[in-house]
């Protein structure tokens, strides 16, 4: 099971820390990413982490700004948001997947899902 955190109203150019915490011991057997969808459109991915926590990709839109990381004896995934922007608005979906790293930025590459966490950003 997956439970994200974190989210909230915040002005555009703030931050927000997300968190994804994880129930079970084989935390660190997964890749964790993060994955938004704002309304109308669908889910797209944020940021991933691979299973040492050694490697991470990002999408482009957030890239500099959004840094993910993990905590593997904590069982938890984060997702920290710097210079948040008004399209950055969604709920955000933490994810694991049991795949090693090549299929870290679909949608289907994930096994488990987190319940979701709303983030909207003000102008």
């Amino acid at each position: 099971q997956l439970q994200a955190s974190g989210g909230g109203l915040v002005q555009a150019g703030g931050s927000l820390r997300l968190s994804c915490a994880a129930s079970g011991r084989t935390f660190s057997s997964y890749t964790m990413g993060w994955f938004r969808q704002a309304p109308g459109k669908e889910r797209e991915f944020v940021a991933a982490i691979n299973r040492a926590g050694g490697s991470t990709d990002y999408a482009d839109s957030v890239k500099d700004r959004f840094t993910i990381s993990r905590d593997n004896a904590a069982y938890t995934a984060y997702l920290q948001m710097n210079g948040l922007k008004p399209e950055d608005t969604a709920v955000y979906y933490c994810a694991a997947s049991r795949a090693v790293w090549g299929s870290r930025a679909s949608v289907l590459g994930y096994n488990y899902w987190g319940q979701g966490t709303q983030v909207t950003v003000s102008s």
